[in-house]
Formats: structure tokens, C-alpha cells, sequence
């Protein structure tokens, strides 16, 4: 029974898929044929259940037609056949025609509407951020324009990418979540054809970012989506326009179809460089990633006209919650950490650190400075270091180049790298690199990061700093990622931190920033993330366009950068001061203070003991271990041979150049 009626169901569903396909004439007829097979005998039935209807046969049968008609919309008039037919023809037409028009409305909603699910109409806004292309680093950007737009009603983020719009929603909303105050709108198209690329309307946006995809031609797609912005944009206007490469040799290209208004990062050459500051000043990752973020305090641009024509060194106490740091001046140059004495014109502004765009209040009035606890500076000399690279990526040889002008001649770098990847054009690589350091003695050795009995062998705890550099690509296998290797070693090291009882001055670099919660290592500790750096940075160039200049000044090795100084060479150490007292030692040594890091709180998030940006009025002690973070002058390495430690005026050179005090 239950075979046969499987066999009936299955009969019954061939036949209809039979019907359908016959096309529409077929399926209209039996569509009519089954109306009135319904309709008819159901209006006889409500005729001779009508107590009021007619009692003879051909009254029953003209009120049968007629509610045939009603039901079936096809007039149902009664008379003469003429008069019968043309009323049903009308009818038909009428139904025709309202069937046709509702057709119609519908299919056009329904493509406005598969239109926008596939999120391909345009976005007509202005003053809106456009992000084109999508990868890792669109998540850290997008939160950060949220956070930026905090203060800011009406804020409008647009996002063009190949990937369908409801996934990119779907990964927006679950990485980033939905900003209060910043709408997110996602689009489909492709970035590289200018046609598409119009759907965000990039000629009204008052920035553009295209982060690198990564991967092998992700420096190649990004040149190409420059060059169809410019052809759908050709006149950019006060568009900021802030582009990502990974590989060097790939910028100068980006840079020419970026154009004059452009900006083109380079990933690997700020990763290098920010990878060798840290290693010869821990903890000033933390500082960037204050500084660079959105959460707290940033660089911004303020005009004062009430400090025109003061000299500049006034300005660093001229404000109680904000931190001085330089000028930018009306060709668009910035100026850090310029002489103390430059005299501040009419139409520049101040470069300073605050809170937000709109916190930077003069101070009411003097800000209270203890003489009696600043402190002379101690000549200190240099001495040479050893450092210790673990791995090897293309970023190595710029890392080594850049190391090379942060130590003192006579330094070691010892280089670890293993054996598979330790072939003869690494080997050459490392010994181009030694041909042109000046001040470093380079040694390459075999062997696998992840294995203990390697790391035991290094003698670790003897370096004066030690590179954890990441790897390059997806992963040593098709299951691994790119940090995996990374973490192995690191987890290796904690484990000879423990054993020796000495902290490691470890920097470490990852591809992944949620790899970086993984890590074992001590709290605070120095990571540096290529991917979450660079979408920082594009975030502050998108906001405020003259900060480029200004970043480029401080990843540089020479100019003016951001330092830790030991706070005894500007307090006195375990006395109690205001933070304006720290400030106006630092500029009696043409520094910018621009806030401390206190050794007790090192290992103790979030902050770990960094304080950017301190009110001036709030009091402090600082002692041996503590440090002031300033924007000072990058001093060119010294060795043992150059520096006379007899020699008064050597000795007051590394102490720093004195002005007098502030009237």
C-alpha cells in the first residue's frame, strides 16, 4: 500500500513538472480549466442555497453566471449574448492590463531590491570615508574611523569589494559591530574598474583608503585600483587618498599612480623601522599604539593666534591637558621638536597631542613648576650591544640596515635562521648587509627557532635584545598559519625566562593581531603587528592628512623621534612634582615631554605603566627605572674611541644642549 502510494505521488509530481514545462499557454489553460472546475459548482451551490434566489431554472442559471463572474473578475453581465460577450472581453482586458501593470511594479521592486542585496546602487553622500578592496586590515580600520567619528553626528564609512555585500555585512557587524554615531555601507563591484569604483562616489568622499589584500599580487591589485581611481576621479581636489604596500620595491611605482595628493605607506619599511626602535627602547610599542589609536590620546593640528610671535618653547607649558610637540607650517611642512627659540607665526599651527580634535583649552593661567627638583643630566657612555635575530623574512635586510645606525660601532647581531630557509641567496643577502654596516659585526648561524636545544645553545640571556621576527606567506604548511612557528618559539623562551629567573628584552613581530593574546609572554611585552600598524596609521592620515610628514619624521633615524629617557636625568628621583616640572626640564634639553612610564606598572594592563599626555597640574614621583617619553632629536651613535668621557664639553654634549629657564 505504502509502495503504491509512493508510486501515485510520484506519477502525480511528473505529471505537474509535465504541465510546467509545456510553458506558459499550458499552464494558463489547465489554470483556467481548474478555476472552473472550483468556481463553477460552487457558485450552483451558494445559487441553491439562497433562500432569495430565482425558482426557476434559467433565473438559477443567470445567478450562477453572474457570480462566476464576480468571482472571476470577468463581469458576469446578464442580457443579450452580444452584450454578454463584449462585457467578458472588457473584462478580460481589463484584467489583462492591471495583471500586466502589477507584473511590472513587481519586477521592477524586485530588482531595486536584488539590486540592493547585491549592492550595486550608488551611494550619494559627501565628506564620507571610502575603503576600497577587502582584507584583515578593513576590520581595525572601520573600528577606528568608528572611534574617531565618536563626536562626529552623521559620519558615513563605504566599503567597495568583489565579496557580496550581505557577507561583508555579516563580517563587519561581527568583527567591528555597529558604530552609534558612524553609518558602515557596504558595495559590490570591482576596484579596479573606474566605472564601478563610482558606486561610493570617491570625487565627494573626503578620504580614500585602499589597504593591502596581501598575498603575491596584493601590491599589484592595489597599483591597479590607484590607477582607476584616478581615471574615475581625475581632479581629487582635497581628497585624501592613502594607499598600502607590502614590498619596497613595489612603492615607487604606487607612489606615481597614487599622484601628487597620494600617500602610499610602506609596510614592510615601517615594520623594519618600528621593529628596531622598540628593540633599543621597550616599551615604545605601547606608546605607538596610544599614540596611534583612537582610544585615547592622538596627534592633532590647533591654530593659537594668542601665542603668535612667541617664541615656540613657550607654547609646551601654554596648556594644561594637551602636550606640544611641534609647527605646521602654511606650505604643509611639519616641524617636530623644532629649536625652542623659533619664533611661532601668524598662520601656523600647533601640533600637539590631546584627547580629541576638540580638547586643546589654553590653561588658565601659569602652570606650577618646582625648581628645586629638576635635575641635571648625567653624561652616560655609549656602549655596544649585542642583539640576537631569531628567523629570516624579507624584512631582515632592512631591519639589519636600520639597526646598524641605532648602536655604537662595534656591536654584535648574531642572526639565526633555519636551515631550509638558509639558502645561498640568504646567505648572501646577510653578507651584502654586513659589506655596508658601519657600526655592527654580523654573524649568520643554521638552525630551527622552535627547537629548545638551539635556543639553549644562543646563550639568550646574555643579549641585549632579542628580534623575534615573523614568517612570511600563509604558513610553513597548508594547516599552519603565519605565526604558528612564531608562537612555538616564543613559548620556548618564556620557558627559559622561567628557568633563569631574568626577563628577556624580547620584540616580537606577527602577521595576526589576535595570534598576539595568544603569545606567552610576560604582560607588556613588545609586539609589533604589521597589519594592525599600517591600518592604524592609514586611520590617522585618512583623519588628518599633514600627519604623514610627521610620521615619516619619526620611524626615521635621523630627525626627531620618540624616545624613553631615564626620568632621573629631568627630576630629581622620589621627589614629588608636577608633570609641567618634567615639561620644562625637558625644554631646558630641546625635548618635548610628552608623558612617562613607570616601572612598577609595567607589568599591569592596559596602560603597563605608560601615561601619554598627563595633566601638567597632576603631581608625580618618578625614580630609577621610571622614564620620560619625549620627542627629542635622534643622536647618531657614538663608539668607545669617539667618545671622551674626560672631556667636559663631550660630556655635556650627550647630556644634551641647555637653554635657560622659561621667564
Amino acid at each position: 500500500m505504502a509502495k503504491h502510494m509512493v508510486a501515485v505521488g510520484g506519477r502525480a509530481r511528473y505529471w505537474f513538472d509535465s504541465v510546467v514545462a509545456r510553458g506558459t499557454p499550458a499552464l494558463i489553460g489547465w489554470l483556467a480549466l481548474v478555476c472552473l472546475v472550483v468556481v463553477v459548482p460552487a457558485s450552483a451551490g451558494l445559487v441553491w442555497a439562497d433562500r432569495h434566489s430565482p425558482t426557476s431554472a434559467s433565473g438559477r442559471l443567470t445567478a450562477v453566471w453572474k457570480t462566476v463572474g464576480q468571482t472571476l473578475k470577468i463581469g458576469g453581465e446578464a442580457g443579450p449574448p452580444v452584450y454578454v460577450l463584449l462585457s467578458v472581453l472588457l473584462a478580460v482586458v481589463a484584467l489583462l492590463f492591471v495583471s500586466a501593470l502589477v507584473g511590472l511594479i513587481t519586477t521592477g521592486m524586485s530588482e531595486r531590491i536584488m539590486a540592493l542585496r547585491l549592492g550595486r546602487s550608488m551611494v550619494l553622500e559627501e565628506r564620507h570615508t571610502v575603503l576600497l578592496g577587502w582584507s584583515d586590515q578593513v576590520f581595525p580600520i572601520i573600528s577606528e574611523l568608528v572611534a574617531a567619528n565618536a563626536n562626529r553626528r552623521g559620519a558615513v564609512v563605504a566599503v567597495l569589494s568583489e565579496m557580496d555585500k550581505p557577507e561583508m555585512e555579516d563580517q563587519i557587524n561581527t568583527q567591528v559591530g555597529r558604530g552609534d554615531t558612524t553609518r558602515i555601507i557596504c558595495r559590490n563591484g570591482s576596484v579596479t574598474d573606474p566605472a564601478e569604483l563610482a558606486r561610493v562616489s570617491p570625487h565627494t568622499a573626503r578620504a580614500v583608503l585602499i589597504p593591502s589584500p596581501g598575498g603575491e599580487g596584493g601590491d599589484a591589485l592595489v597599483i591597479k585600483t590607484l590607477l582607476a581611481l584616478d581615471a574615475a576621479v581625475p581632479d581629487r581636489g582635497s581628497t585624501t587618498v592613502v594607499a598600502a604596500v607590502r614590498d619596497t620595491r613595489h612603492h615607487a611605482a604606487a607612489s606615481l599612480a597614487a599622484g601628487r595628493g597620494g600617500r602610499v605607506l610602506n609596510i614592510d619599511d615601517i615594520t623594519a623601522r618600528l621593529i628596531v626602535q622598540t628593540s633599543r627602547q621597550p616599551g615604545l610599542s605601547l606608546v605607538y599604539q596610544e599614540l596611534l589609536d583612537f582610544a585615547g590620546n592622538e596627534f592633532y593640528t590647533v591654530a593659537e593666534p594668542a601665542l603668535a610671535d612667541r617664541p615656540f618653547g613657550e607654547a609646551l607649558l601654554a596648556y594644561a591637558t594637551s602636550s606640544v610637540v611641534g609647527l605646521l607650517h602654511p606650505d604643509d611642512t611639519v616641524e617636530l621638536n623644532p629649536p625652542m627659540e623659533t619664533p611661532i607665526a601668524a598662520d601656523d599651527r600647533l601640533v600637539l597631542i590631546t584627547e580629541d580634535d576638540d580638547t586643546a583649552f589654553r590653561a588658565d593661567g601659569p602652570l606650577p613648576v618646582d625648581e628645586n627638583v629638576i635635575a641635571t643630566a648625567l653624561s652616560r657612555q655609549p656602549s655596544t650591544a649585542r642583539l640576537l635575530m631569531l628567523g629570516w623574512n624579507r624584512r631582515a635586510s632592512m631591519i639589519v640596515t636600520q639597526l646598524d645606525a641605532y648602536v655604537s660601532k662595534g656591536s654584535r647581531l648574531d642572526i639565526v635562521s633555519p636551515e631550509s630557509e638558509s639558502t645561498a641567496q640568504t646567505v648572501q643577502t646577510v653578507q651584502d648587509c654586513g659589506a655596508r654596516t658601519r657600526h655592527l659585526d654580523i654573524s649568520l648561524h643554521n638552525g630551527d627557532t622552535t627547537e629548545p636545544r638551539i635556543l639553549h645553545d644562543l646563550d639568550i640571556p646574555s643579549y641585549d635584545a632579542v628580534i623575534v621576527l615573523g614568517y612570511d606567506g600563509p604558513g610553513p604548511t597548508e594547516a599552519a598559519g603565519p605565526d604558528d612557528r612564531t608562537l612555538v618559539t616564543l613559548l620556548h623562551l618564556r620557558a627559559l625566562e622561567q628557568a633563569t629567573g631574568r626577563e628577556l628584552p624580547l620584540v616580537t613581530e606577527m602577521q595576526d593581531d589576535r595570534n598576539r593574546l595568544l603569545a606567552p609572554v610576560r604582560d607588556g611585552a613588545d609586539f609589533i603587528v604589521s597589519g594592525r600598524l599600517i591600518s592604524l596609521l592609514m586611520t590617522q592620515i585618512a583623519e588628518n592628512r599633514h600627519l604623514a610628514t610627521l610620521f615619516d619624521d619619526l620611524f626615521t633615524a635621523h630627525g626627531n623621534g620618540i624616545h624613553l629617557k631615564p626620568a632621573t636625568d629631568y627630576v630629581r628621583s622620589g621627589h614629588e612634582a608636577t608633570f609641567a616640572t618634567v615639561v620644562e626640564s625637558a625644554r631646558r634639553r630641546r625635548h618635548c615631554a610628552i608623558g612617562y612610564r613607570l616601572a612598577s606598572g609595567a607589568a599591569t594592563g592596559p596602560a603597563y605603566g605608560v601615561h601619554i599626555n598627563p595633566d601638567k597640574r597632576e603631581r608625580i614621583q618618578l625614580g630609577d627605572g621610571d622614564c620620560v617619553i619625549v620627542v627629542a632629536e635622534n643622536q647618531p651613535p657614538l663608539s668607545t674611541a669617539e667618545l671622551a668621557p674626560d672631556s667636559a664639553t663631550e660630556a655635556g654634549r650627550l647630556a644634551g644642549p641647555r637653554i635657560p629657564p622659561a621667564p
